[in-house]
């Protein structure tokens, strides 16, 4: 029997970027409210202190900050046809755990998505007619890139991305993307100064008539403090960001933004090791009255709330939904129903140019210290006389040069011996490393739903993980991986090798932590999981935030519009929902 708790305004689930976020906004509004978060607590200071933060063994290799099979686990497969089996380990992908959850080991690359990524199915007909997107199953977002301007603006200038500015108030700004949405100011400070990898390859691709610029950075350029009063440093290029939290104050995440200021909030609580179990509903089902935890003790309590926030990581959202029965659960074979639908990866491939005497120095890296080019991102070329849609930016953004997992050696060197010692002498530091970054776009057969054999050790069923890398999207990775190789050519250097992305998804080396969809958002309830505010079209007082509402995923990294979510779906909450609690959109 779970013990019953006292009430509270506003239970989150999860106290990562959008946790964090939504819960000072909300305690902000004067609201009473808990954070449940599985993992532990962790503090810069205490969890990622300078002696010992720059770990690889600990960090990179036995995967310290993420999450574990043992704890959670899934199960995948590539089609209908095939049985899913659980991870054993995660590869492909690395969810995080831990107060700050994936926003503690991510590299800091922080986006907007193109206006069209928006309105992308209406867009694309219009541009090019419905029938270049029959094998798609693409949707508009419910919201407009013109309206989560101002909330894009608000996390920028709370995380202090440092960049440079392409369009400003429908300008296009000298050195920054020309492709990118009209902003209202610049970036909250400067681009960080590059190294020379990204330089060789800025000018490389200028030589082609390409527009590179630098990639915004969460890596902070100069000392910075934020609207919260929150100081941070100055990234040092220490090399240890993906896979590490930032000793130096200088990585934005939850930890160094937002929670210093909301755990001095008496109105704000945050359980660690306590994982939710299930959202509880009335009898109606209707109506959510909080959620079921376990603690790390075994014990078992019942947290009723008036307001029901699910900001774990994407796929977790999808999972407790599910297992909550708060929504349809889709079919592949009908296409219908809406847990579960139009979950989206990232479609990658990499070039190395190898070089004799170029002196890299690899290990003066940031996560997020680069140079892009978008030229061949979502929509801006012509793809009248291609065979697909969708697109890549490509970026040259050495992040580390780590002795554990950092050995760059050309094709055909042996795995061991005198001969790879020899290569990999010679190439760690005259290797150049870049990679395309691509959009995946949603078909009828990549889906989320319950593993009908695997469970979990509460005895709950796993997230069971369908997908495969779609036709559309591997055609475009190669057009892709083709213009990569018109940029290696232009380097130079002794030897290149640029990849190919092929059918077959293999859920066992990393490719990307970027998984979206699942609880998607929209404008037709039989068609998305939450509305355009995030809100349960089913269950009006849950809301679902994160990478969980993207129809399908562009060739960006998903924080940054992540952030604007979180922002967007606070206003929501505070200036809507409140003052008038129910469905804030109608069927």
């Amino acid at each position: 029997m779970a013990r019953k708790l006292p009430r509270k305004d506003v239970v989150i689930v999860g106290l990562g970027w959008t946790g964090s976020i939504l819960a000072h906004e909300l305690t902000d509004a004067g609201l009473d409210v808990v954070a449940i978060e599985r993992g532990p607590w962790r503090d810069t200071a205490t969890d990622f202190n300078v002696a010992y933060a720059p770990d690889e063994l600990r960090y990179a290799v036995r995967k310290d900050l993420f999450l574990q099979p043992a704890q959670e686990a899934m199960t995948m497969r590539n089609n209908v046809t095939q049985t899913a089996l659980p991870m054993r380990d995660y590869g492909s992908f690395l969810p995080g755990t831990g107060v700050g959850g994936a926003g503690t080991h991510w590299n800091g690359h922080t986006w907007r998505f193109f206006p069209s990524d928006f309105t992308l199915k209406t867009h694309l007909t219009e541009r090019y007619g419905a029938d270049r997107l029959s094998e798609l199953q693409i949707q508009d977002w419910g919201v407009s890139y013109d309206e989560l301007e101002s909330a894009f603006d608000r996390f920028e200038y709370l995380a202090g991305i440092s960049g440079k500015a392409g369009n400003l108030n429908g300008t296009i700004q000298p050195g920054g993307n020309p492709f990118e949405g009209p902003r209202k100011r610049e970036y909250p400070l400067p681009a960080m100064q590059m190294t020379y990898a990204p330089t060789l390859f800025a000018e490389a691709a200028r030589s082609r008539g390409l527009h590179p610029f630098p990639t915004p950075s969460a890596n902070l350029s100069k000392a910075y403090v934020n609207p919260l009063g929150i100081a941070m440093g100055q990234c040092t290029a220490c090399g240890f960001c993906e896979r590490f939290g930032c000793a130096n104050y200088s990585k934005s995440s939850a930890h160094t933004t937002v929670l210093p200021v909301l755990m001095r909030k008496s109105n704000f609580e945050a359980r660690t090791e306590c994982e939710v179990l299930k959202i509880n509903l009335a009898p109606d089902g209707k109506t959510a009255t909080g959620v079921t935890y376990i603690d790390v003790n075994g014990e078992t309590f019942e947290q009723p709330a008036d307001i029901v926030l699910l900001n774990a990581y994407g796929l977790h959202n999808v999972r407790l939904m599910l297992l909550s029965g708060i929504g349809k659960p889709y079919d592949p074979a009908t296409g219908e129903g809406v847990v579960g639908r139009n979950y989206c990866y990232q479609t990658n491939a990499s070039a190395q140019v190898f070089f004799e005497g170029k002196s890299m120095n690899p290990f003066i890296a940031a996560g997020a210290l680069g140079q892009t080019v978008d030229d061949y991102n979502g929509d801006a070329f012509d793809h009248g006389a291609l065979n697909f849609v969708g697109g890549a930016g490509i970026n040259c953004i050495p992040t580390n040069g780590r002795p554990i997992q950092y050995r760059p050696v050309p094709p055909g060197t042996p795995r061991w011996g005198s001969a790879w010692k020899k290569a990999t002498k010679q190439y760690y530091n005259n290797t150049l490393t870049f990679s395309s970054q691509g959009s995946s776009y949603a078909t009828r057969g990549n889906y989320l739903d319950l593993d009908p054999t695997y469970k979990d050790r509460f005895g709950r069923p796993l997230l069971r993980v369908t997908f495969d890398f779609p036709d559309n999207d591997i055609r475009m990775s190669n057009w892709v991986s083709d213009r990569m190789q018109e940029i290696a050519t232009a380097l130079g250097g002794k030897q290149a090798v640029v990849g190919k992305q092929q059918k077959g998804w293999n859920s066992v080396p990393y490719q990307s932590t970027h998984n979206t969809g699942g609880a998607i958002m929209g404008t037709d309830p039989r068609t998305s999981a939450v509305n355009r505010h995030l809100q349960s079209w089913d269950v009006p007082n849950v809301f679902a935030i994160g990478a969980s509402a993207f129809p399908q995923n562009a060739g960006k990294n998903p924080t940054g519009p992540v952030g604007a979510l979180a922002f967007w779906a606070a206003d929501s909450i505070r200036n809507h929902y409140l003052k008038n609690p129910g469905k804030l959109v109608e069927a």
